[in-house]
């Protein structure tokens, strides 16, 4: 019984000392992996990164730390760690072969926030979809279209495809074709429209807006329009000088002709011959 006792205080005293080395390990490696991943977000919003990536790799600095902490707790207590590891990697790699187009999109995701082609509010064009960019977050890029309909892009997408940015220039410039007839007088034509862009009040003036011939087509002669505007006026002022053009042409009895086709019967072609 003696021998039981003391082999039992002998076997606490050895496996207390790795125990508590163990948990204190784990509480000085848990302080110090928090400490320095608040320190790594606090260093990155300080150096104007996305609030999303900073607390990414805040939240992946500290999980990876932590991971490190455990192994070395468990390595203390006596567990063979090497196989643990080994494991850890080959569940690493699984999950990486599984996860390969969101690992992608993250990718992607991570270039968009560093580089920033746009932001919050710029209206995009971006793999065929329209619209008013919401977020970008680390898989996906939100838009909102015209019709206020939601559309997720995945970022993958976005940066595979060509990016137009409607808003970041500040103007644009509208492009119009008015059709008028070849009996209307073309000088007087012209000064109508050069009215109607002049006096609206959101058209620029600088750039200049134009009205020129740009074709002779086969039913009329086409006028290229356009006039340029702040980003934010481009629809109103589009519909806005579309139907006033139409309504000062009809006033001064300047036509917009449409296509005329002349169909032959065979009936009349008969009755020719004879």
């Amino acid at each position: 019984m003696g021998e039981w006792i003391s082999s039992f205080f002998s076997n606490l005293g050895t496996y207390g000392m790795r125990i508590f080395s163990a948990a204190l390990i784990a509480v000085i490696g848990w302080w110090v992996a928090r400490f320095l991943s608040r320190l790594l977000g606090n260093t990155l919003v300080k150096g104007k990164v996305d609030n999303t990536l900073a607390n990414f790799c805040k939240n992946l600095c500290y999980v990876i730390l932590l991971i490190f902490v455990a192994i070395a707790a468990l390595n203390k207590l006596g567990v063979e760690t090497t196989s643990l590891a080994v494991v850890i990697g080959a569940i690493a790699l699984a999950i990486g072969f599984a996860l390969q187009g969101a690992l992608a999109n993250f990718a992607a995701g991570i270039m968009l926030i560093m580089f920033k082609p746009f932001r919050a509010g710029d209206f995009v064009e971006i793999a065929g979809n329209k619209g008013t960019l919401v977020e970008i977050q680390l898989f996906n890029t939100i838009l909102n279209s015209p019709d206020n309909v939601r559309i997720i892009i995945p970022n993958g997408q976005v940066t595979g495809n060509n990016i137009m940015n409607y808003t970041v220039n500040g103007i644009l410039r509208i492009d119009l074709l008015v059709r008028i007839s070849y009996e209307d007088e073309l000088k007087k034509a012209k000064e109508i429209i050069d009215h109607v862009l002049t006096a609206n009040e959101n058209v620029l003036g600088d750039p200049k807006p134009s009205v020129t011939v740009c074709e002779l087509g086969e039913n009329s002669v086409n006028l290229a329009v356009r006039p340029w505007v702040n980003s934010e006026d481009y629809w109103q002022v589009y519909y806005e000088i579309t139907e006033q053009i139409k309504l000062d042409l009809e006033d001064n009895d300047i036509s917009i002709p449409y296509p005329h086709r002349q169909i032959q019967t065979m009936q009349e072609h008969t009755h020719a011959v004879h």
